[in-house]
């Protein structure tokens, strides 16, 4: 692997005795006294465009550390020699290990600050990722009036090549396209270009109206630097970014460095065992629910699964790879039990499935569990006491409903985490603008019967947060297949009244709202669901999943029963997925504690990093981390690489991509992490 490693790394470069240091290999007359140091961080050349800041949010994603230099603040540092290196203990320093710019040269060829950036990363051999530029031979390329193109590459396919392959994009299947979602607008730019000596392509596709391939991305070797040259434009939720985005990370790290990325997929069904309400497609409201007031009577049939769906739906996972949580309301189950001729076949069967799939409490009967609601009117508000203070839902009923739904799984042979919960409709925290604080008895009760991680909805509260002295929320990321539907029609319906304009018989939601957007007309409500609502919301799930996002999905078992709405959502996400990423890049599926640790987890080595509190370098084939005790630190390193202990060493952390990477801390009596390359 270190082989491979070093044919990517250096394939055609010639580099200074300390340059060669830098890249683990042995220099002559080297001593342990000048191999350098190179800090494990990255510097960040931003002019304020999109390339460069999707090429930020991946670096902050991942948790990899990094120094921007802004070019449109009069205030900024200049970069010298002395900003780029110095000597600490008498040994030089790399203070940067990469190097991100917007273009190949931008403080001008010749100026003073790019002749000191490029001494340095010839000195050291650091390499430098030109975020987008347009071919031309400086960057290695034939100008586009020799084979080439320039102009819009929205649907086109790129290939990665054997060398993209064999290198930093080894996590690729090979192909992947470049977005097409506006037919009417040109989404993607960029120039497709023919290599010259000492270019070697990562990435291709074939000429648009011409002959053979051309470039998009490729690494270019001359006067003892390193580039990687991109020359198309992105921004960071576009898919093609999202796909080679952690490649661009490794090849300007080296595939040494702090963070670590995983494509994570989870997907929460609420209200298992309960009916949901069902969209009434006349009156455009919920009746059965609270949102239709005093409009009249409900005739609609509420939607629950059936033992027919449950099968299917142990069926699905099976045949997938994929293992949903079930988020259940035994008490709302037992209900309906009782009031159908005490028979439940749905319960049996996902009761006699119980073990193919994971369980978290839900509560037990999914009651409201912050403000008493005051449903006269709507919307909803909170009831108020005689003197006029929020009258709240009780510590002993919150305490209530959590141990009552714990305890009947634990009865029925359920595997549960006691520490997870997901309160019906996120209820008990803050609701805005009707109860803008959370229900002060919740965090008491949530710490009474051990629950460390209770869901938030993402949409509402994206960060993860404490709620009283023991919990963490897990932000949640709803999904656009809604719990009061159980046909396409049904939802085609319920879309058109929330995403079309009033003169389209919409509600205008979307004209009031300026963070949506209104469909240019209805859709049809036999083809609407398969043919535009699952497309976009699949494409939204993707993009979480390869933006490093462990949030998990929710939707309800109201969209496992009936048309079975949300397994063409899924069936999509998941293939689309097996496309793009080779085996070495599979779905991570993690449980609701996982996600919270996770996100705990990222939340303290990012408050370590703000605070200055972490010092990571490099030297030779040694790494060496310190952060603030009891802070776990994210480290990527080629395969090969071993932790090192006191007096014994072990292989590190875990395989993924084609690398390994952990959430680590030191061994015992250790006050740094100390790994050893391969």
């Amino acid at each position: 692997m270190a082989h491979r490693a070093h044919r990517w790394r250096a394939a055609g470069v010639t580099v200074t005795a300390a340059g060669l240091i830098a890249l683990g290999l042995a220099a002559p007359g080297a001593s342990a006294v000048t191999e350098p140091r190179v800090d494990l961080r990255v510097l960040v050349v931003d002019d304020g465009g999109g390339p460069v800041g999707a090429i930020t949010a991946r670096l902050r994603g991942e948790g990899v550390p990094y120094t921007i230099v802004d070019l449109g603040d009069p205030g900024r540092p200049t970069l010298t020699d002395a900003f780029l290196g110095d000597t600490v203990g008498g040994r030089p320093r790399a203070k940067f290990q990469g190097v991100v710019v917007p273009n190949e040269a931008p403080f001008g060829a010749g100026s003073a600050e790019q002749t000191a950036l490029e001494s340095y990363e010839r000195t050291y051999g650091i390499p430098q990722l030109d975020a987008y530029t347009w071919a031309h031979p400086g960057v290695g390329l034939d100008p586009i009036d020799h084979d080439g193109y320039v102009g819009p590459l929205d649907g086109r396919t790129a290939n990665v090549t054997t060398a993209g392959r064999s290198g930093p994009f080894g996590y690729l299947r090979g192909s992947f396209s470049f977005e097409d979602n506006a037919p009417s607008v040109d989404e993607s730019y960029g120039f497709v270009a023919q290599p010259r000596a000492g270019f070697t392509s990562y990435v291709e596709t074939p000429v648009p109206g011409g002959a053979g391939s051309g470039t998009l991305l490729g690494e270019y070797a001359h006067d003892g630097r390193r580039e990687l040259v991109v020359t198309f434009a992105y921004n960071r939720y576009q898919q093609q970014f999202q796909v080679l985005a952690r490649g661009m990370v490794e090849w300007l790290t080296q595939g040494v460095h702090l963070g670590r990325a995983r494509d994570y997929f989870a997907v929460h069904v609420d209200d298992v065992f309960a009916p949901d309400a069902r969209w009434d497609t006349g009156r455009n409201c919920t009746p059965g629910d609270i949102d239709c007031g005093d409009g009249g009577t409900d005739t609609t049939t509420p939607i629950r699964m059936t033992a027919a769906d449950a099968r299917y739906a142990a069926s699905w996972q099976q045949s997938h790879g994929f293992t949903l949580d079930m988020v259940f309301n035994a008490g709302a189950g037992e209900e309906w039990k009782e009031e159908n001729g005490g028979t439940d076949p749905l319960t049996d069967q996902l009761l006699a499935d119980r073990a193919k799939y994971r369980w978290v409490n839900h509560t037990y009967t999914h009651l409201f569990l912050g403000c008493v609601q005051d449903v006269s009117a709507v919307p909803w508000s909170c009831a108020k006491n005689a003197d006029g203070s929020t009258r709240w839902v009780s510590r002993s009923d919150i305490s209530a409903q959590i141990s009552d739904n714990h305890d009947w799984g634990l009865l029925h042979g359920l595997s549960l985490d006691r520490g997870e919960l997901v309160t019906g409709e996120h209820s008990g925290l803050k609701t805005l603008p009707q109860q803008p604080q959370d229900n002060p008895e919740l965090g008491p009760a949530l710490a009474l019967n051990g629950v460390r991680w209770t869901a938030s909805d993402n949409s509402r509260e994206s960060a993860q947060r404490a709620v009283g002295s023991s919990t963490l929320t897990v932000p949640r990321h709803p999904m656009n297949v809604y719990y009061n539907v159980g046909t396409k029609a049904e939802m085609a319906d319920e879309y058109n009244w929330i995403y079309t304009a009033k003169a389209d018989g919409g509600s205008g939601i979307c004209e009031d709202n300026p963070a949506s957007t209104c469909l240019a007309e209805p859709l049809d409500t036999a083809t609407g669901y398969t043919d535009h609502i699952v497309p976009a919301e699949a494409r939204t799930d993707l993009g979480h999943v390869l933006g490093n996002d462990p949030r998990p999905h929710y939707a309800h078992q109201s969209n496992l029963a009936e048309d079975r709405l949300l397994y063409p959502v899924l069936e999509r996400v998941l293939a689309g997925h097996r496309a793009l990423f080779a085996d070495n890049t599979p779905v991570v599926n993690l449980r609701q504690s996982a996600i919270g640790t996770e996100l705990q987890n990222r939340a303290r080595w990012q408050e370590a990093l703000d605070a200055g509190r972490v010092t990571a370098y490099r030297i030779g084939k040694t790494v060496t981390v310190g952060a603030p005790a009891g802070t776990r630190i994210p480290v990527t390193a080629p395969e090969g690489t071993r932790q090192q202990y006191l007096l014994t060493s072990g292989t590190f952390g875990t395989p993924y991509a084609g690398a390994r990477s952990a959430w680590a801390a030191p061994g015992t009596a250790q006050t740094a992490l100390t790994l050893r390359l391969p």
